[in-house]
């Protein structure tokens, strides 16, 4: 596994009043955050938010057109040559060569690390012994994941960026990445993740930035951003286009319903004994056949789709 010494810097990367435009698009617009040396840190958006843009500038693929970027207190494009040896990347498509084999191709990476991961146990670990001898471009999804995954850790960095580590794998294989990346940061390793599955950004993260519209709209745990607002929803589903206005006239004040999808209802608020049967006593008087109810504590997701009014789709 990466090394265990300790980071020389309390803050892994840094960026500040970052600008970036495309023509007369601005896909960053000021945009700034921070991500602590040592924890695994999630940035979120929906397509077009500009993380995407943002990581790759930290990663040192792009210039950054205003603001500045630190990356282990470095320059990512003037510093290259000594950050690459330290920061690991895995890129959510490509990486590696389409006709090189999966074993030659992580020995090829380890090779060019002064103290690499031992490759056979990487390869066994992430279910890839089997595949060595494969062609890259003849791998399932899952297992071209789980190589690029493995060419982003096998020099041993002090901090990887991993964008969408789990797409494509089976739920035993996303486990054994999550496991993965614990044992990471426990090491020492500082993880900066981008994901599409809340669930993952939740069970790993100790920090989120939620990007929108070229901007952090909020940063925290993921506790405190589920602490934010109301505690609980309540989810139920029925017909389509209730009219949640009238809805929401019934129940008690403070209380909101939305339509969050299709049939599908949040309601925020005190989600006490009293909400649930005013909400029930108003379907049955509007003829409105409720097939599920539950009160949910609030997630991750609930915080984002508040935030940017988008689900977060790959």
């Amino acid at each position: 596994m990466p090394n265990t010494l300790a980071n020389v810097v309390t803050v892994a990367v840094e960026v500040a009043g970052l600008v970036m435009r495309y023509g007369a698009t601005t896909a960053v617009d000021g945009l700034s955050l921070q991500v602590t040396a040592g924890s695994v840190t999630a940035v979120l958006g929906p397509n077009g938010a500009g993380k995407t843009t943002t990581i790759e500038t930290c990663e040192g693929y792009r210039r950054p057109q205003g603001g500045t970027v630190r990356v282990l207190g470095l320059d990512p494009l003037s510093d290259a040559r000594a950050l690459r040896p330290r920061v690991g990347v895995m890129l959510q498509r490509g990486g590696a060569w389409s006709g090189s084999h999966a074993d030659e191709m992580l020995r090829h990476i380890a090779s060019l690390h002064a103290h690499p991961i031992a490759v056979d146990p990487l390869l066994a670990r992430l279910g890839l012994r089997g595949c060595g001898r494969t062609p890259y471009r003849r791998l399932s999804g899952g297992q071209q994941q789980r190589l690029g995954l493995a060419m982003a850790i096998v020099g041993r960095p002090e901090l990887v960026f991993l964008d969408e580590p789990t797409a494509g794998l089976d739920p035993q294989a996303r486990r054994d990445t999550w496991d993965l990346v614990d044992e990471l940061r426990d090491s020492g390793v500082t993880v900066v993740l981008t994901t599409h599955f809340m669930d993952e950004a939740e069970r790993l993260a100790d920090h989120v930035h939620v990007v929108d519209n070229g901007r952090v709209v909020a940063s925290g745990s993921p506790a405190q951003l589920m602490r934010s607002g109301a505690e609980n929803t309540v989810r139920f589903t029925a017909e389509q286009g209730i009219d949640v206005g009238r809805l929401t006239m019934a129940l008690p004040t403070g209380t909101k319903v939305t339509e969050q999808r299709p049939g599908t209802y949040v309601v925020t608020g005190d989600a006490d004994a009293q909400l649930l049967a005013t909400l029930t006593r108003w379907c049955a008087a509007n003829g409105v056949m409720v097939r599920e109810i539950s009160v949910q504590r609030r997630t991750l997701e609930d915080v984002f789709l508040d935030l940017t009014g988008r689900e977060l789709r790959a």
